[in-house]
């Protein structure tokens, strides 16, 4: 059997394969709302093959949005949108689907990428960002409002309700977003939390704000597969590093966490990335080496032979692609030709396998008119 087409498990949740479409944001809600789009976009996303679809980062309120395009699941009105979407996908894709849950902090309140994702005035219709200490993520933007205790209730609070709306709508997964230089991310890092109490300061202290959510989370949907995805290393001199991530794995598995995605920066512009092929990976490698908790790789994961090396080598659990996947939303079938390997597609496309690649989707039989 293919490493990358073998099951594998998350908690109580099992996957048909190791190939995970992570949260991709598409900026396209209505106040919050799931769209057409996300039909369109979850719904091609869906028949692809892989194990798991997550989507896309999921405001817990509305100031905590990346963009006034970005999800949210904070009322009646956003659940009940994103659940007419996957009544929809889910009549014809049995994928399993989790969620993204977040808090955009200091990065909040931004243009969409294509324009120019920059901080928005009050006078262009942005809001009033927070962070856990008035510390700007760069030298041309004003300063954050530092959260205060009530701030920090009222989002913890947010959370558990949007995680409860996630399990209400039927959703296999939760992941909590602590990466991309977010909030929790930002609690994490000693560049953008300079708190003087209980939540800033150690890394005990630091880590305190991250790992109360995600008890309360866990605490909330006790029953649902719940992890966490993280940056493993700002890639700036004083900033997060891995050896700081492993610790914060090791808490979250002692308190119930079923898997980590782990990505890389986000948090400075100072960041100096080493980009190439597989250069999150051995972040990946460490985090499951010592944190001992399924792991998901991410970071120029491209063709299927150097997915599938990954999940032989035992690097990581399972490989996230995002933007191969955006390019092509077939790529599960086309690895899966590759490797010699089965993949699940619906009936209605069983009749494009190549010749010679009968048995790509399985033991099929067609009749002909």
């Amino acid at each position: 059997m293919s490493a990358l087409f073998s099951p594998f498990s998350i908690g109580p949740l099992t996957l048909a394969n190791r190939i995970v479409i992570p949260p991709m944001c598409q900026y396209s809600a209505q106040d919050g709302e799931a769209t057409d789009w996300h039909l369109m976009h979850l719904g091609s996303l869906a028949l692809s093959g892989a194990g798991l679809l997550i989507i896309e980062a999921t405001a817990v309120e509305p100031a905590g949005r990346i963009s006034a395009g970005d999800l949210g699941l904070w009322s009646d009105a956003t659940e009940a949108a994103l659940g007419r979407v996957l009544k929809s996908v889910r009549q014809y894709s049995a994928m399993p689907i989790a969620i993204q849950l977040g808090h955009a902090g200091r990065k909040a309140s931004s243009q969409r990428p294509w324009e120019g994702a920059q901080l928005l005035t009050p006078a262009q219709g942005g809001w009033p960002v927070l962070a856990p200490s008035a510390t700007a993520y760069s030298a041309t933007e004003p300063a954050p409002q530092a959260l205060s205790l009530a701030d920090m209730e009222r989002i913890q609070l947010s959370y558990v309700a949007a995680a409860r709306r996630a399990q209400r709508l039927g959703l296999d997964a939760i992941e909590l977003h602590a990466a991309h230089g977010y909030l929790l991310h930002e609690f994490l890092s000693p560049l953008s939390n300079e708190r003087s109490d209980g939540y800033g300061g150690s890394l005990d202290h630091r880590m305190r704000f991250p790992l109360e959510v995600f008890e309360a989370v866990r605490a909330a949907v006790p029953g649902l597969a719940l992890g966490v995805r993280i940056s493993a290393t700002d890639w700036v001199e004083g900033g997060w590093e891995v050896e700081q991530s492993v610790l914060f794995g090791q808490a979250l598995r002692a308190r119930g966490c079923d898997f980590i995605h782990v990505s890389s920066g986000g948090l400075s512009p100072l960041q100096q990335i080493p980009l190439g092929p597989n250069y999150q990976v051995p972040l990946a490698e460490r985090i499951k080496r010592d944190c001992a908790m399924p792991t998901i790789a991410v970071g120029l994961i491209t063709e299927p032979e150097q997915a599938q090396d990954i999940i032989h080598q035992g690097q990581a659990d399972a490989v996230a692609l995002g933007r191969a996947m955006l390019y092509d939303p077939r790529w599960p079938w086309h690895a899966a030709a590759r490797l010699g390997a089965q993949v699940q597609a619906p009936p209605q496309y069983w009749r494009c396998q190549p010749r010679g690649m009968s048995t790509l989707f399985g033991e099929v039989r067609l009749g002909m008119r």
